[in-house]
């Protein structure tokens, strides 16, 4: 997880511990054996892509050179990923972080279960594949389309977020307040991957993370702090 991307897969129990980063999609339990092997083409699409861009670059990689490299078809690619962009952000932690918000205490204030899991997304998503974190963030620091598609796909997440809140709090989930807390955190977790990527990857995610949160609970720190 660079930032929480909209994921196409279906809500899974979340893994613990060190099973969490370590296990692929694919081997995470209650999936039948065609989720598994749909999770299986889409890892090869995707490995497939990630190869091709560190090789060639973005613009230069095609469907058909990704199709030829996963060995699937082109329209298989295009049933798992509507566009290109979408090869490259699309992940299944979405469902696992809801789960873990709507898993915390049902008294713990809702910035700390925040935080709790921000922190878990964000330290999980860079130990399962490192390398393939930072070039995704640098995607979207260096490809329009890639950025475009990646607000477009953190608005889906913001909704989710948006569900999840208005469960914990009580709230309406479509209220006003609910909407800009969800979409503040949102817009956070986008300049926190484009920052990462702008030094050079020099920061550890989560501290990024931690830094991005402090400042929507309490604002701008003193100039001088």
């Amino acid at each position: 997880m660079t930032t929480m991307t909209a994921a196409r897969s279906p809500k899974l129990s979340p893994p613990t511990g060190r099973d969490a980063a370590s296990c692929s999609p694919a081997d995470r339990p209650r999936l039948s054996l065609r989720e598994r092997k749909k999770i299986k083409t889409r890892e090869a699409i995707r490995t497939a892509t990630y190869r091709l861009v560190k090789e060639q670059g973005y613009d230069a990689t095609t469907i058909e050179q990704i199709a030829e490299r996963a060995e699937v078809s082109p329209s298989t690619v295009f049933r798992y990923f509507p566009t290109k962009e979408d090869i490259v952000l699309t992940d299944e932690w979405d469902p696992l972080v809801m789960a873990e918000l709507r898993a915390r205490p049902a008294d713990e204030p809702w910035q700390q279960s925040l935080r709790y899991v921000m922190h878990r997304a964000a330290r999980l998503g860079g130990e399962g594949d490192p390398e393939v974190a930072r070039l995704r963030s640098r995607l979207m620091v260096e490809v329009p389309a890639v950025r475009s598609r990646t607000m477009e796909s953190m608005s889906a997440t913001g909704r989710l977020l948006c569900q999840a809140m208005g469960e914990r709090t009580g709230r309406d989930p479509e209220s006003l307040e609910v909407r800009v807390q969800a979409m503040s955190l949102i817009g956070g977790l986008l300049e926190v991957s484009l920052y990462w990527a702008e030094n050079r990857h020099e920061d550890e995610l989560v501290d990024l993370v931690d830094r991005a949160l402090d400042v929507l609970e309490h604002g701008l720190p003193a100039e001088n702090a």
